[in-house]
């Protein structure tokens, strides 16, 4: 009945996969390889810069020129715990939070955009 594969190559198939069985470790090889993967290429390097952002954070000082994320150049007139206080203009000030500050900028940065 076998139309395309003759019998004596169907069962020598058959006979072939039934005397070897698969090796579980093998099979485990690919998986931990793919975790080792994420892990030095995804979950360290985003863990590090949460733990150079939070050292940055804790740092500020008044006085400190600063970019949040959302793009606002900014002097550091004020920090309490949570929120620090940003004069962004001549008498014009905004309260953020301090996980909003993204960048600390050199001194002179805002003398410069000014002009």
């Amino acid at each position: 009945m076998s139309f395309f594969i003759s019998d004596a190559i169907a069962d020598a198939g058959a006979a072939a996969g039934a005397a070897q069985a698969p090796d579980p470790l093998a099979s485990l090889i690919l998986p931990i390889g793919l975790v080792i993967l994420f892990y030095f290429f995804l979950i360290r390097p985003q863990s590090k810069r949460q733990k150079e952002h939070k050292k940055m954070i804790s740092e500020l000082q008044k006085g400190e020129e600063v970019i949040t994320t959302g793009g606002i150049l900014g002097k550091i007139t004020k920090i309490s715990d949570d929120f620090i206080t940003l004069e962004i203009a001549k008498d014009v000030s905004l309260h953020i939070q301090k996980n909003a500050v993204q960048t600390i900028m050199p001194k002179g940065t805002m003398k410069d955009q000014m002009n």
